[in-house]
């Protein structure tokens, strides 16, 4: 499989092979604000526009917030952009009234008002935030940031440890965000695909590093609609956690899926030598391409370091008893292309015509958006089942909110961890968790133009 540079693959999308900047926008704000407003970025090389934006804090992605496990979050959202928002903390298990979530955990925030988001991070982790009203633009736009809560002890051995938030924009030829949200293709297909891949806002990220130096990358996927297929060469360690969640045991990093909102912390240690580099690499059908570089200047240490042990566990309750679990089913259906049951053809879904005039055309459970009674409601401490299938031509991250569940395997293994499931087209899958997060909690594909074309439903727990 041939693989192309970062220098080869930008000439390919903009037509030039220059470096790009790190965005900045330039306005102060105070540690207890988070202000999204519109502005200009760099996302292009010099010789094109700057880029319009939306943005928090004044970058694009906007400051990582780091606290330690179990300390509050405590930010002021202000809302500075020309539609309402909010500020949706993925991956936390907080309280329900922060999940900033509008029609079913608050309402929005208009321009010009505020809303104070304050809660409790329970686990150490990677997590991320970004709105949760007409998401599908306003991520697509810019508005994202990650959340990182460190460990309280037991901190692993690194010498670096770094966040990189993954990214896709669709540009016109002028660099400027292409203005064709909501188009029925986009909804009913993939979703929104983009042209120009960014790592922390940059078109040619790097950092340098040391040979022998043990790094812990924080990837996280922020992208509307993008799988990335991820390998690093010149890199070798250890997959350690998923979407937050510490693995019980390291797995060794190969080939790393990373669908929409899913997160993977790795560890590990340079292994190209002094004046070589290493790289995290992206594999798409055409090839793969370099997404991130560490150039290497120096030694760190004469040899590696030993083999990771597992971060320490977060205190999420065990599964209780499988065969005695409440149990529901989920039916996927819609969209082009087959397995159009739904949306597209008017069999289990309430109107379809209309539904689709209105862009409607996904459904869970026969409904096009949340239905006006749970799928599933569940008393505190309650172990569920949730059988899930995806009778559609599309994969789907299906993105659970407040809680993290185990997929069950057909023979009653539980896999790790998450909060977000990639499934393929016609996968059946189970999943499982602990309702120990007592309100009203959003479950949807994070393929956010397929969640807007009424991908998601929601579960209750009293």
């Amino acid at each position: 499989m041939a693989l192309v540079t970062r220098r080869q693959f930008h000439h390919a999308l903009l037509g030039s092979a220059a470096s790009l900047c790190v965005p900045r926008l330039g306005w102060a704000e105070t540690a207890a604000d988070l202000v999204a407003r519109p502005g200009r970025v760099r996302l292009a090389p010099a010789d094109y526009p700057e880029t319009e934006v939306w943005a928090y804090g004044g970058a694009v992605p906007g400051a990582t917030i780091r606290l330690p496990q179990g300390e509050r979050v405590s930010r002021r959202f202000v809302n500075k952009l020309p539609q309402a928002s909010s500020v949706h903390w993925h991956g936390v298990r907080l309280e329900n009234a922060m999940d900033g979530v509008p029609g079913l955990t608050q309402q929005v925030v208009e321009p010009g008002a505020d809303f104070l988001y304050d809660f409790t991070a329970p686990d150490a982790g990677t997590y991320w935030y970004h709105p949760h009203n007409r998401s599908w633009e306003q991520m697509a736009r810019g508005l994202y940031g990650a959340l990182v809560i460190e460990e309280a002890e037991a901190a692993p051995q690194v010498d670096v440890d770094e966040v990189l938030l993954l990214d896709d924009w669709r540009l016109t030829d002028e660099a400027q965000i292409a203005d064709d949200f909501g188009n029925l293709h986009d909804w009913s297909h993939a979703g929104r695909i983009g042209n120009w891949i960014t790592v922390n806002g940059d078109g040619a990220w790097s950092r340098e590093v040391q040979r022998h130096e043990r790094l812990r990358l924080r990837l996280v996927n922020t992208a509307n609609a993008r799988i990335f297929s991820l390998e690093t060469r010149g890199l070798d360690g250890w997959i350690v956690a998923l979407d937050g969640m510490p693995l019980e045991t390291p797995q060794r990093l190969e080939r790393l899926a990373l669908a929409p909102a899913q997160r993977a912390d790795l560890i590990v240690d340079v292994t190209a030598e002094d004046g070589g580099e290493g790289l995290l690499i992206s594999f798409e059908r055409d090839g793969g391409y370099v997404i991130a570089g560490f150039p290497v200047v120096g030694t760190a240490r004469g040899e590696r370091l030993p083999d990771p042990a597992r971060l320490p566990p977060n205190p999420v309750a065990a599964l209780g008893p499988l065969a005695q679990a409440r149990r529901a089913e989920l039916l996927m259906e819609g969209g082009a292309m087959g397995g159009m049951r739904g949306a597209m053809m008017g069999g289990q879904m309430t109107r379809p015509r209309e539904m689709a005039a209105a862009g409607k055309v996904w459904a869970m459970g026969g409904m096009a958006d949340m239905a006006a009674t749970p799928l599933i409601e569940a008393d505190r401490g309650e172990t569920i089942r949730i059988a899930i299938t995806n009778d559609t031509a599309w994969p789907h991250a299906m993105h659970l909110h407040g809680h993290h569940f185990r997929q069950i395997s057909s023979e009653g293994a539980a896999g790790p961890l998450r909060d977000t499931l990639l499934m393929v087209r016609g996968e059946t899958a189970e999943i499982a968790f602990v309702a120990e997060n007592p309100g009203d909690w959003l479950l949807h594909c994070h393929m956010l133009e397929h969640s807007a074309g009424g991908m998601m439903t929601w579960l209750r727990v009293a």
